[in-house]
């Protein structure tokens, strides 16, 4: 009971005594009087890095807009089959390869890493479109899927049969759907086919057969099943 009456005595004092005020604040003053300096130079450190984050912000942003406009073309040129002007643009407008070099880090030059590897991969570039395909991502899961699904292409292309199963499993596994889930799965059986798993392959055109059998890779999935069932009978 003494302690807490001393401490209520402390805090009276400190509110209605001026001077036990002060007594306290000095410290405080002194500290500021011999680091002031110090703070000054942390406060104006800190105002330009919050300064440079809010400007690179700014300028990402005003460049991805630019970057946007200038690609219009681009994609036009990618949809109406004229990948040349797509990827190097006409002399007029800018192509893909460009958007990525004038416009790093912005999502304009990110949707360009993946109309390019497209473009190389149509044109059996596979190391130039891993190269780019594997530069992109998105928010977007069908559209992530589809690049899962071309870096699996690529891959199985150079024979690389492991990485090519490992990026067809992500696409497939990706925001699963009745539309392009079984595409993938059937792209991933041939995969595993390829690399001498047919115990795994027969899973992947069953789990096709079961969940999917409403879809164009439904017949194809029964036929190789069975075809690799009876090689594995053997």
């Amino acid at each position: 009971m003494a302690k807490k009456e001393t401490k209520k005595s402390e805090q009276n004092e400190l509110i209605e005594n001026p001077e036990v005020i002060a007594e306290k604040l000095v410290p405080g003053e002194d500290f500021l009087k011999s680091n002031g300096k110090i703070l000054a130079g942390i406060l104006a450190v800190a105002v330009v890095l919050i300064g440079g984050v809010l400007f690179f912000q700014y300028n990402t942003q005003q460049q991805n807009e630019k970057a946007q406009a200038e690609m219009f073309q681009a994609v036009y040129f990618f949809e109406q089959d004229s990948v040349d002007f797509a990827l190097n643009g006409d002399g007029i407008n800018k192509g893909f390869l460009t958007i990525i070099e004038d416009y790093p880090r912005t999502e304009a030059a990110n949707l360009s890493h993946f109309y390019t590897g497209s473009i190389y991969l149509s044109q059996k570039k596979f190391e130039d479109a891993l190269t780019h395909l594997e530069e992109f991502s998105s928010d977007d899961y069908l559209v992530q899927a589809k690049a899962y699904s071309l870096i699996g292409d690529a891959n199985l292309e150079l024979g690389k049969t492991e990485e090519a199963i490992a990026q067809y499993t992500k696409a497939a596994r990706t925001n699963e759907n009745k539309f392009m889930s079984p595409k993938y799965l059937a792209k991933l059986a041939v995969a595993q086919e390829e690399a001498g798993k047919v115990e795994d392959a027969i899973k992947t055109y069953t789990e096709i057969e079961e969940k999917y059998y409403e879809s164009f890779e439904f017949a194809a999935a029964r036929k190789h099943k069975a075809r690799l069932e009876g090689l594995a009978a053997k």
